[in-house]
């Protein structure tokens, strides 16, 4: 994920090459939650060395992941990293908005933002689990009635 970026990346690239072209445009490169959907057969390859070493933000609590010890091993990788911790809702539901943020002093552009990001505070409460039904809903009316929009009537 790219923050302080004037123009969009395209979805689809390896993480090196969506790395440069964040890079490419001054901005910060952020991992988001992590360990929310890794499995022993799923790793995920973000959390690798050679990624790790080109990141600058890794989301230490999501209020959409299911699994307390997710967010816990997210926020020790952050610390162990070095790297700013951030939280964020991924809210799917309108009742999501805002269940996570970090609370920070005020910034000017990336670096700023970085050095805020340590000085700040992860506020945070997880989403039920009615949330993911909700979300997986959703879908299969998108699925079911072929457009991308269906769950917005």
């Amino acid at each position: 994920m790219g923050l302080f970026l004037s123009e969009a990346v395209p979805p689809g690239l390896s993480p090196q090459e969506t790395i440069s072209r964040i890079r490419d445009q001054g901005g910060l490169v952020a991992i988001p939650h992590p360990f929310g959907r890794s499995t022993p057969w799923h790793r995920n390859v973000l959390v690798s060395p050679e990624i790790l070493s080109q990141v600058d933000i890794i989301e230490a609590f999501n209020s959409r992941t299911p699994l307390s010890g997710s967010i816990r091993r997210a926020a020790m990788l952050a610390k162990e990293q070095g790297k700013g911790a951030s939280a964020g809702s991924d809210a799917h539901t309108l009742g999501e908005i805002g269940r996570a943020y970090v609370q920070m002093p005020d910034f000017n552009g990336p670096e700023d933002f970085l050095a805020s990001l340590v000085q700040g505070q992860i506020v945070g409460q997880r989403s039920s689990y009615l949330a993911h039904f909700a979300s997986t809903w959703a879908k299969i009316r998108r699925h079911i009635s072929g457009s991308p929009y269906a769950d917005q009537q």
